[in-house]
C-alpha cells in the first residue's frame, strides 16, 4: 500500500498565505480609493462647504498630524493584543471619519472627519506584520513577506487610479453627499472583510502600553507639527513656529531618555539604533519628503501658464490627472517587480537602486521641465523607485526586528515617512511663497527658484537615503537563492 507524502509545513503555510493576502488586497483597494478619490474633487468639496480652496490644506494637515500620532501606539498595540484586532480598530475609526466627511455640514466637521480618516496609515504596516507572523517557521519567510507586500502595494496603487477616475467621472452626475459616501462604503465593507477573512493571532509582546512614552511622543510630534503649520500660516519670520519646534525637539530628547529606561517602551529606541533598523527608518523619513511633500508643488507647476509666469506647463486638469496616473502606474510596476529586482540585486541592492531612481527622477526636473513629455518621463522614473520603496521598507524593517516587535518596526516606517512629508511640506511652502501664493493664483506666482528648490530637496533626500541604505548589513532580509517562478 502506498501513501502520498504529506504536504510540507512550508507548502501548507504558503497555501494559507495566498488566501490571507487575497483578503488584505481588499483592504489595500480601500486604502487606494481613499488616497486617490478626494484629490480631483477638492475644489468641489470647497464649494460644497462654502470655503476657499486654500482652506483645503487644513484637511491635509489634520490628517498628517493624526497619521503621525497614531502609528506608534497602534503598532505597539498590534504586538501586544494581535495585529488583526488593531487592524479592525483602525478600520473602524477610518470608516467613522469617512462617514463624517460624507455628511459634514461645515468646515469644522469635515476637518474632524478628515483627521479621523488618517488612522488608515497604519493598515499596510499591520498587514505586513500579519503576513510575517503567518509565515513564521518557513525558510522563505522574508521572500514571501516581500512578495506579498509587493502585491499589496501594487493593488494599492492601482486603486489610487481607480479612485481618482471614479470621483472625477461622478462629480457632475450626483450630489456631493452621495459622492463622498462611496469611499465610506468601501471602508465599511473592508471592515467586514477583515473580520471574517483574517485569522486572529494573539500578540507576542509582553507588558502594556507605555502611557508616559505615549504622552511624551504625542507632545513632541504635536509641537513640531504645530510649528510646521505655523510656518505655513505665519511665515518663517515669526518666532512662534520656531519656539514650538525647539520645544518639540527638547521633548523628543526627554522622550528618548525616558524610553531607554523602560522595560517595555512604546518606541523601542534601542531597536531603532540597531544596524538593521536605523538605515531603513531614515530612508522612510527621507522618502516621505518626495512621496508626500512634493505632490502639491508638482500639481501647481503643471497648471501654471508659461505665458504669464515664464515657466510651467500650462496644463489642464485632465493632463494633471494623466501625470498622476502615469506616476501611480509606475509606482505599481515598481512594487510588482520588487521580487524580481530583489532576486537579481539582493534585498539591499534593490533598495539602493530604488532610492537612486527616485533621486534621478527628481533631478531630471532641474534641466527638463519645459515640455509635458519631459514631465511624464521624470515622474515615471521617480515612480518606479517609489513603488519599490513603499513595498520594501516595511518588509525590510520586519525582517530586521525580533518577532515580538514586527508591528512596531513596520509601523515606524510609516510614521517616519509621514513626518518627513510634513517637514518637506513646510519647507516647500516657504520656498514657493517668496512671491505670490501657491494657494491663491490671483496673488501671483511662486518663483521658478522655489520649484527648483523642491526638486533639489527631493533628489538630495533620495540620494542620502541610498547612501544610508549602503550601511544596512547585507545579511538583513537575505536568504538562499530562490527560483524566479514558483
Amino acid at each position: 500500500m502506498t501513501t502520498s507524502p504529506s504536504p510540507s509545513p512550508t507548502a501548507t503555510a504558503t497555501k494559507g498565505l495566498f488566501a490571507i493576502v487575497g483578503f488584505l488586497v481588499c483592504v489595500e483597494l480601500a486604502s487606494g480609493i481613499l488616497q486617490g478619490y478626494y484629490t480631483p474633487i477638492f475644489s468641489d468639496i470647497a464649494d460644497h462647504l462654502g470655503i476657499a480652496d486654500a482652506d483645503v490644506n487644513w484637511f491635509e494637515a489634520a490628517q498628517l498630524i493624526v497619521s503621525a500620532l497614531v502609528v506608534p501606539p497602534l503598532a505597539r498595540m498590534g504586538d501586544l493584543v494581535g495585529h488583526k484586532k488593531v487592524l479592525l480598530l483602525s478600520t473602524a475609526v477610518t470608516a467613522l471619519g469617512s462617514w463624517v466627511m460624507a455628511f459634514a455640514p461645515s468646515f469644522a466637521t469635515f476637518l474632524v472627519g478628515s483627521a479621523l480618516q488618517g488612522a488608515y496609515v497604519v493598515w499596510l504596516p499591520l498587514e505586513v506584520a500579519i503576513i510575517y507572523r503567518r509565515t513564521a517557521g518557513s525558510p522563505r519567510q522574508n521572500h514571501l513577506t516581500r512578495r506579498s507586500a509587493a502585491i499589496l502595494v501594487g493593488a494599492l496603487e492601482l486603486a489610487v487610479i481607480i479612485g481618482a477616475l471614479t470621483s472625477g467621472a461622478l462629480v457632475e452626475a450626483t450630489s456631493m453627499t452621495v459622492l463622498l459616501a462611496l469611499p465610506a462604503i468601501a471602508v465599511t465593507l473592508c471592515f467586514v472583510v477583515i473580520w471574517f477573512g483574517i485569522e486572529d493571532m494573539e500578540g507576542t509582546a509582553t507588558g502594556g502600553i507605555d502611557v508616559g512614552g505615549l504622552v511624551l511622543i504625542t507632545s513632541s510630534i504635536g509641537l513640531v507639527m504645530g510649528g510646521l503649520i505655523a510656518i505655513r500660516l505665519d511665515g518663517p519670520g515669526s518666532p512662534l513656529p520656531w519656539a514650538l519646534i525647539a520645544l518639540g525637539l527638547v521633548v523628543l530628547y526627554v522622550f528618548g531618555r525616558y524610553e531607554l529606561a523602560q522595560a517595555e517602551p512604546l518606541v523601542d529606541v534601542r531597536l531603532l539604533q540597531t544596524a538593521g533598523q536605523w538605515p531603513v527608518q531614515l530612508t522612510a523619513f527621507l522618502f516621505g519628503m518626495s512621496v508626500l511633500g512634493a505632490q502639491i508643488p508638482l500639481s501647481t507647476f503643471a497648471r501654471t501658464d508659461p505665458d504669464v509666469a515664464g515657466y510651467g506647463l500650462g496644463a489642464s486638469a485632465g493632463f494633471v490627472s494623466t501625470l498622476i496616473g502615469v506616476y501611480v502606474i509606475f509606482l505599481a510596476i515598481g512594487a510588482f517587480t520588487l521580487p524580481l529586482t530583489s532576486r537579481v540585486l539582493g534585498p539591499r541592492g534593490a533598495l539602493v537602486m530604488s532610492s537612486l531612481l527616485v533621486a534621478i527622477g527628481y533631478a531630471l526636473w532641474l534641466p527638463f521641465h519645459h515640455e509635458t513629455w519631459q514631465a511624464l518621463i521624470n515622474m515615471a522614473v521617480a515612480g518606479l523607485g517609489s513603488g519599490a520603496l513603499v513595498a520594501a521598507l516595511p518588509a525590510t524593517a520586519a525582517a530586521a526586528a525580533p518577532p515580538e516587535r514586527t508591528g512596531f518596526a513596520t509601523g515606524m516606517t510609516n510614521a517616519t515617512k509621514t513626518i518627513g512629508g510634513a517637514i518637506a511640506s513646510a519647507i516647500f511652502a516657504i520656498a514657493l511663497s517668496a512671491t505670490g501664493s501657491i494657494d491663491d493664483p490671483t496673488e501671483g506666482h511662486a518663483p521658478l527658484s522655489g520649484y527648483l528648490t523642491v526638486w533639489t530637496v527631493c533628489a538630495v533626500a533620495a540620494l542620502c537615503a541610498a547612501l544610508a541604505l549602503l550601511m544596512l548589513p547585507k545579511n538583513v532580509a537575505e536568504e538562499p537563492a530562490l527560483p524566479l517562478v514558483q
